[in-house]
């Protein structure tokens, strides 16, 4: 060790109080490691073990900014756990289940005590000190119960902590600020206005209501110890996005990541301008190192996932002293928070029964095959023998048998190979969103049941909900090619072909029933008929019911649960047209107004570009 480095590890160890520093920091010492990457690796883990400071020393050997004097930024937050937390923790799923993601699911249950404030890696066994000192002098006077207040507003809801018990927490904040200033030398400012317990924010306003009915249905009278807990992160990441690493991934070139299940991923939106189509550019986490991943191996990560906790001060009088004045130092927030666990079924079930409503989610099936290579795409890909054949990767790579052959494909045509994978994409973003699906029904156009079926194989559920082929639904056959419906296949034919439909399903509308050339009337009213029949005899679903159909029908099978009056037939044309593959509309029923409400799909939209036709030949020199 040289003689610069041996003063600063003297002073420091003169300097801070206790041995656990020096028993973490020696046997990194003695491995050659200089004294201030040792101490900001045992800073950037929590100071938990010095196997964990070794392990992220080891991982950040070729970080460039390994070397440089940049702290960690520290803040003190008040945990709700017990009981408490859990029903927290499941308000946090249902409200991103029903209103999608907002700002408030970026971070775990918590009151704010002190904001983020930077503390140098040497001192940070001091915020420690700081932490016991403040709870051991507020230990006495901290409230037994914290009264929590809900509080609602256009773009926030939360709970309100207010009166004397909020007087004591304001106290201790102080007192933890004084002390860190103290034995730190940091600068802390303590929360010194309303103390709140964030539930949602900056949420869309028509979702305020299921929020409120979800935050009300928290009980609040149970016993909860309150945990003080000190918590990292890397300062120079505060404005990035975070995502997670899903698969592995080998870089093919050097400004490529290496990327390993789980590691996290640092990405500034505002310098993505070197990053080519489907790959951004990011610092891992776990190396320090920047370079190129591909964006479709990750996951957008919450704001907290990232987060180390440091050390936490329980507030109960029945506690055990030791673990109470310096609880032992745990893993990474994100593991205690999303951690799946233990609780009843009738928690859960009770939580859901309280906001129970109906929801109905219509989705346009994906890209058919004729809709890339037009009218004449059987021709395409038969033989003069009537067999099918692949003439391009985008068509399928087999079809259903018909017991009337190939010629029936062509006014009933399949997906094509891109209609599959965008299928496949939004039922695996179904299945991350939490949605559940309790009953599917399709239109019996092919693509139609062909999407449902993929839908509900991402979502694990293919085996368990059969698909109800519903012609209520089917498209306006004014828009269907020839004098007569077209040809389609048979329950029979389609469980034969691996389908797994509803043979004992009785639909609103029979398939013989349906009328060649209909006019836009009749088929606004058994559209209507039919989603009517569907919702309304499905009154034991809690879940979502899903319906695969065509563009026109997010139109003609939403407005009749609204309550609005058909659209012009030229408005009607103009606006089908617009609605892109795996198109989604989501109604909701309101029991309250007595009403639906068109509200946020539970999935964002797949958007993508074309891909011409390409024949080498036409490259050829000279042709």
């Amino acid at each position: 060790m040289a003689a610069g480095e041996t003063q600063l590890y003297a002073k420091v160890s003169n300097k801070l109080k206790g041995r656990s520093t020096p028993l973490l920091l020696e046997p990194l010492l003695a491995m050659g490691f200089p004294v201030h990457t040792s101490l900001k690796a045992l800073a950037a883990t929590g100071r938990k073990t010095a196997e964990e400071a070794l392990a992220w020393l080891h991982g950040h050997c070729n970080d460039p900014s390994l070397d440089d004097p940049i702290p960690q930024e520290y803040a003190l937050f008040l945990c709700p756990t017990g009981p408490l937390l859990e029903k927290l923790q499941e308000f946090w799923r249902e409200s991103r289940r029903q209103c999608a993601k907002n700002r408030a699911h970026e971070v775990f249950p918590h009151v704010t005590l002190c904001d983020f404030f930077t503390c140098e890696d040497q001192k940070v066994e001091c915020l420690y000190e700081a932490l016991k000192r403040a709870g051991d002098r507020l230990l006495g006077s901290f409230p037994t119960a914290v009264p929590l207040a809900l509080h609602s507003s256009i773009s926030y809801l939360g709970f309100f902590v207010n009166g004397s018990p909020a007087d004591v927490i304001r106290e201790f904040a102080m007192t933890f600020a004084t002390e860190a200033s103290l034995l730190a030398d940091c600068t802390v400012k303590p929360c010194t206005k309303q103390l709140h317990l964030t539930l949602a924010h900056k949420f869309y306003p028509h979702h305020q209501r299921t929020l409120e009915q979800l935050a009300r249905a928290i009980p609040l009278g149970h016993s909860c110890q309150w945990t003080a807990a000190l918590y990292s992160r890397d300062m120079r990441f505060v404005h990035y996005q975070t995502l997670r690493a899903l698969f592995q991934y080998q870089p093919q070139n050097a400004d490529e990541l290496t990327l390993s299940p789980g590691d996290y991923i640092f990405v500034d939106p505002t310098q993505q301008d070197e990053a080519s189509e489907g790959w951004v550019i990011g610092i891992s986490q776990r190396t320090g190192c920047r370079g190129f991943l591909p964006e479709n191996y990750t996951d957008r990560a919450s704001e907290s996932d990232t987060w180390v906790k440091h050390r936490t001060y329980t507030f109960s009088l029945a506690a055990d002293l030791n673990s109470r004045k310096d609880g032992e130092a745990s893993s990474r927030c994100s593991g205690e928070f999303l951690s799946q666990t233990a609780r009843s079924l009738s928690s859960i079930q009770a939580l859901q029964a309280t906001v129970a409503r109906k929801s109905v989610l219509v989705v346009r099936h994906g890209e058919r095959v004729d809709q890339i290579f037009g009218k004449s795409w059987l021709q395409q890909c038969s033989t003069p023998d009537g067999k099918y054949y692949r003439p391009d990767l985008n068509f399928p790579c087999s079809l259903p048998r018909r017991s009337r052959g190939i010629k029936d494909f062509e006014n009933d045509p399949p997906l094509s190979s891109c209609g599959i994978f965008q299928s496949r994409i939004a039922g695996d973003a179904l299945l991350d969103s939490g949605i559940r699906i309790s009953s599917v029904f399709a239109s019996p156009a092919l693509r139609c049941v062909q999407t449902a079926k993929l839908i509900l194989e991402e979502l694990k559920l293919e085996k368990k909900i059969k698909i109800r082929v519903e012609p209520g639904i089917f498209e306006w056959t004014k828009w269907e090619a020839g004098k007569t419906t077209p040809t389609l296949m048979s329950l029979e034919e389609l469980r034969e072909a691996n389908f797994n439909v509803d043979t004992d399903y009785r639909p609103a509308f029979p398939l013989s029933a349906l009328m060649p050339a209909e006019s836009y009337q009749e088929y606004v009213d058994r559209c209507t008929a039919s989603v009517l029949q569907i919702v309304n005899t499905r009154l034991q679903d809690t879940g979502v019911i899903l319906i695969v159909s065509h563009g026109s029908t997010l139109d003609s099978c939403t407005r009749p649960l609204l309550g609005l009056p058909p659209r012009e037939c030229g408005d009607f044309a103009q606006l089908v047209r617009k609605i892109p593959s795996l198109g989604m509309c989501f109604c909701e029923e309101n029991k309250e107004e007595g009403k639906w409400e068109l509200v946020n799909p539970p999935v964002k939209t797949l958007t993508h570009g074309a891909n011409a036709a390409f024949n080498w030949r036409n490259w050829i020199s000279g042709n």
